[in-house]
């Protein structure tokens, strides 16, 4: 990996172009360098990933109306839809839309954690649009999508180990923009001064703020990393007609650093892999076996322990107070340090429900379970038992785990805390979660079968056997998918699993 400095400049100071932050992340997606085969295992297991966590949300209603706003978009050659029919093709921003949407709907794939917070995940959907849109005309398959979702998930992860956004209140999508443009630049073979100008669209239109995370949690949530990927597949079309972008984006003295970020004087360290460098970041990247907030994945495994060793806690009432010695991030995001009083409401939404570890951890604790709908149903939530356990809940800001949190070496680096159980008879139970136990340093790492067996529990119910397992066999070949094949890779659901349409402006 190379080091490299980054800044703010002022107008009249001189930053030559190939210096510029754009232009080393256009550098690295056009770099021929071919995948790791343990890279190339882990692509496919989060293609099979995004593809169940979208299965398990195609009712839904956000996703619902992402896909109907998709529907008035038909067109050829175009790309596929989740849920609908192969046959059928709609313009590829728009399709990337609808199936983006659909996998960030449950909160349930992949994500990376350092400076930054990202899901490398949500790239996927707008790099397979777009290569089933230009699959015959410009020869693009399996093995050139491998190497594009490969480089989106580099310049994701590598820009939130540097760059961090939640610190000044702007939402993580802000990485990911640049990063599907990164993405394009290389499924595509763009020259890297066109993808460094759409690298630069993509970051100046999805720069948002973090309010979509914040107190009542909307569906939006869902959406920004949808528009984020849609934003980025039309910065790369505008580029490739010639189009330039504010430059320099990062650096400039009106630019992200200077006036979203650290300020003029800001200065950041971007390590990204040097020239003939495989890209491995997506290994340092790790999935969620439960539908919730990353940093609450150690608690529910952890309260399912609890749950089984003291049956005496499960309806409440031996408990006095439950407080969780944590990291900051996981204090202020999903816990008491927020200063979200939604996140103790019975009443709120899923969304704001899954980022909250008090409720997670008082309903794990209660059914030594979690399930991605029962889990957050209104009855369960407003259950009295249950609302008294959840309040009895706070957070507090742990140096130690803080330190963890951030720690680079990826063996020591943890996503849990301690809990101390204060029960009313004047006892205190202490124990300890480092990480989930689905993580690479858990106790039941994920691997092939396991991620297999996550998209076949979510797809039953939802796709008949046949079409589980014709999906499973085509993302399993992903390498080798011939152009003509890229439009498999999608799901076709029984046609009484549609939902009733919704009427926008289209």
């Amino acid at each position: 990996m190379i080091d490299y400095s980054v800044r703010s400049y002022r107008s009249d100071e001189v930053l030559d172009v190939a210096d510029q932050l754009a232009s080393r992340l256009a550098a690295l997606a056009a770099d021929p360098v071919e995948v790791d085969a343990d890279v190339a295992e882990m692509v496919i297991n989060r293609v099979i990933d995004n593809a169940a966590v979208a299965v398990a949300s195609l009712a839904r209603a956000p996703v619902a109306a992402a896909r109907d706003q998709a529907l008035r978009h038909p067109y050829r050659p175009g790309s596929t839809v989740l849920g609908l029919s192969r046959d059928e093709r709609y313009s590829p921003e728009w399709a990337a839309w609808a199936n983006a949407v659909a996998v960030r709907e449950l909160d349930f794939h992949d994500t990376f954690l350092a400076a930054e917070y990202a899901h490398p995940g949500d790239s996927i959907a707008p790099l397979v649009a777009v290569a089933q849109h230009v699959a015959r005309d410009r020869g693009v398959g399996g093995h050139e999508l491998l190497r594009a979702i490969v480089s989106a998930y580099e310049v994701q992860i590598d820009l939130s180990r540097a760059i961090s956004l939640h610190a000044h209140q702007i939402d993580h999508v802000a990485h990911l923009g640049p990063a599907v443009a990164a993405g394009l630049g290389t499924l595509l073979g763009l020259d890297p001064s066109v993808t460094a100008h759409a690298i630069g669209q993509a970051l100046h239109t999805t720069t948002a703020t973090r309010q979509s995370r914040k107190g009542e949690i909307s569906t939006w949530k869902a959406y920004a990393p949808a528009f984020a990927g849609k934003a980025a597949i039309e910065a790369v079309d505008r580029a490739m007609r010639g189009q330039t972008s504010p430059t320099p984006i990062y650096e400039g003295e009106d630019g992200v650093i200077a006036r979203l970020l650290d300020g003029p004087d800001g200065r950041y360290v971007v390590s990204l892999p040097g020239p003939g460098e495989a890209k491995r970041a997506i290994l340092h990247s790790f999935t969620k076996e439960y539908s919730a907030e990353y940093q609450a994945q150690a608690w529910i495994d952890l309260a399912r322990r609890l749950h089984d060793r003291y049956p005496s806690w499960r309806d409440g009432t031996a408990i006095a107070s439950i407080v969780l010695h944590t990291s900051h991030h996981t204090h202020q995001v999903i816990g008491s340090g927020s200063g979200d009083p939604q996140k103790y409401d019975p009443l709120a939404s899923r969304e704001t429900l899954d980022h909250s570890v008090a409720y997670i951890l008082a309903v794990a604790l209660q059914d030594g379970a979690w399930h991605h709908e029962r889990s957050y149903a209104r009855e369960r939530a407003t259950r009295p038992d249950t609302v008294d356990l959840w309040r009895k809940v706070s957070t507090v800001e742990d140096p130690v785990w803080t330190a963890r949190y951030h720690d680079l070496d990826p063996d020591h680096r943890a996503y849990g805390g301690r809990i101390e159980v204060h029960l009313v008879d004047g006892t205190t139970v202490v124990d300890e979660i480092a990480v989930p136990d689905a993580h690479p340093q858990g106790a039941r790492p994920f691997a092939r079968p396991e991620y297999v067996a996550k998209f076949k529990t979510l797809a039953r119910g939802v796709l008949g056997d046949d079409e589980v397992e014709r999906f499973l066999g085509v993302a399993e070949r992903l390498a080798t998918l011939g152009p003509d094949e890229l439009g498999s890779l999608t799901v076709t659901a029984p046609d009484d699993l549609s939902v009733p349409r919704t009427k926008g402006i289209f």
